[in-house]
């Protein structure tokens, strides 16, 4: 079975949301091994980071802590979105093996980034949740590739709402925010005239 991974954003030494990503390692740790608890992300916390920036911390993890690594954090620049529709793809866990996203990665063309399809709704991008905004609200696919911690927490804050949204209608929104547990809304935003309609079924 493929490892997991957790992926925190610690800013100025503290990290970020941390209670959301105990409960996601909590239930993909029940749901794929049978385990609980064993795994406490507080006790696993890095103390030698300086107090300024914003930090990477990867957990690799199935049963147990395979590998922890810390870096610096650089947003990605992601300017443009190339649909691409996957009617067979599952990533209902936050798996380590990411092979096929980069399969699908190969039909960017010139974009960024692409933004997956599938049977006809928006899901997610290769590494990131989306939220759309319409010119007054932002709304975020009710049927998401990985239901993210920044996501959950969005939503249950009424930030964002959950909205089915398709194909067809990405042209009407203004813009796309990515987010994940690494990016809160309007770090990165591409305008609706960015993503490019998707070409062919995969």
């Amino acid at each position: 079975m493929s490892l997991l991974l957790e992926t925190i954003r610690i800013e100025n030494g503290t990290p970020v949301n941390l209670g959301y990503h105990q409960r996601r390692v909590d239930r993909s740790r029940k749901a794929l091994f049978g385990t609980t608890g064993g795994l406490d992300l507080l006790s696993m916390v890095p103390h030698d980071l300086s107090a300024k920036g914003i930090y990477k911390w990867r957990i690799v993890y199935g049963r147990r802590v395979t590998s922890i690594k810390v870096e610096p954090y650089v947003p990605k620049k992601v300017r443009s979105l190339q649909m691409v529709r996957n009617d067979s793809i599952e990533y209902p866990f936050k798996y380590a093996d990411r092979s096929a996203f980069e399969h699908m990665l190969r039909d960017r063309g010139s974009c960024d980034d692409i933004l997956v399809i599938r049977n006809g709704l928006v899901t997610d991008t290769s590494y990131a949740n989306v939220a759309f905004f319409d010119g007054k609200n932002w709304l975020t696919p009710k049927a998401p590739l990985l239901r993210g911690t920044c996501r959950e927490r969005l939503l249950e804050t009424g930030i964002i709402v959950e909205a089915e949204i398709r194909e067809a209608e990405v042209s009407r929104f203004v813009s796309v925010t990515l987010i994940n547990a690494m990016l809160d809304p309007g770090i990165v935003v591409v305008p609706a005239g960015k993503i490019i309609p998707a070409l062919s079924n995969r």
